[in-house]
């Protein structure tokens, strides 16, 4: 098994305005950007500091009528075998392995209740990640599912993910179990639960970007066009977060370890 294989790799927005999508999240996260320089493509590189963290490109006309949104590729040493694996235990391909010349090969995917993610593979050697909470980065990734009984196989199976901390979310008067887990053992990455029933939104993944202050952020989140749509709540182990929609529609979330 690849070392890389079932780690979050990447992670890109495809939203209605690439040009104001930069300016939300530069001012909101201090992101810069960059054209990417692939022939044929307009696709947009964001950087914290001198770290690729993410892609940023319009939603192609063949997904006229989609819904900005962020996606979430995890890395498949072995991606045509993965993409097959997920179709067996129920889940779809919407799109069959492609490359990505000169960088690698990718797919769309979704579990089987619907939540659509990424799979990535490449023969390069990646730098190493930086730690969880480095501002400007993905901090957490959060599985809204359709049934967590059902998706937890799903996904452990598929990626080697493993349970970690369990919180029943009675005590917060919530309803259901919030599952945190780690690939293979290793630092926690992120957590699933059942979506509660009344939230309007199809399962899905979502993505806490890491600010140094939550309260400074969600201004600049409202002064950007955007909208926060929870909190700022406190999260066990001392976490600040905010559920937010960028001035487009897309949904994400931000954390810190202060206010």
């Amino acid at each position: 098994m690849h070392k890389n294989h079932g780690k979050f790799c990447w992670y890109e927005l495809m939203t209605t305005d690439v040009p104001a999508a930069e300016r939300f999240y530069g001012s909101v996260l201090g992101w810069t950007t960059r054209d990417s320089g692939m022939p044929g493509q307009n696709y947009t590189l964001a950087y914290a500091g001198d770290r690729q963290v993410a892609g940023l490109m319009a939603i192609p006309a063949e997904a006229a009528g989609m819904p900005p949104s962020w996606s979430a590729y995890v890395y498949a040493g072995d991606i045509e075998e993965t993409a097959r694996a997920v179709a067996d235990k129920g889940g779809t391909v919407h799109r069959a392995p492609a490359d990505i010349p000169g960088v690698g090969r990718f797919a769309v995917v979704a579990d089987p209740h619907g939540a659509i993610f990424c799979l990535f593979s490449t023969d390069d050697d990646d730098p190493e990640a930086p730690p969880m909470m480095t501002p400007g980065h993905i901090g957490w990734h959060e599985l809204m599912a359709g049934d967590l009984d059902e998706a937890w196989p799903f996904y452990s199976e598929l990626f080697g993910w493993t349970k970690d901390t369990a919180y029943d979310m009675a005590e917060g008067g919530g309803k259901g179990v919030y599952q945190i887990f780690s690939v293979r053992g290793g630092d926690a990455v992120g957590g699933m639960m059942t979506k509660p029933a009344e939230m309007p939104a199809p399962p899905h993944w979502g993505l806490y970007f890491v600010v140094d202050g939550l309260d400074a952020a969600g201004s600049r989140v409202t002064e950007g066009g955007g909208r926060i749509l929870m909190g700022p709540m406190e999260v066990p182990g001392g976490a600040w977060i905010l559920n937010c929609f960028d001035p487009q529609g897309a949904y994400f979330a931000l954390v810190s370890m202060k206010r």
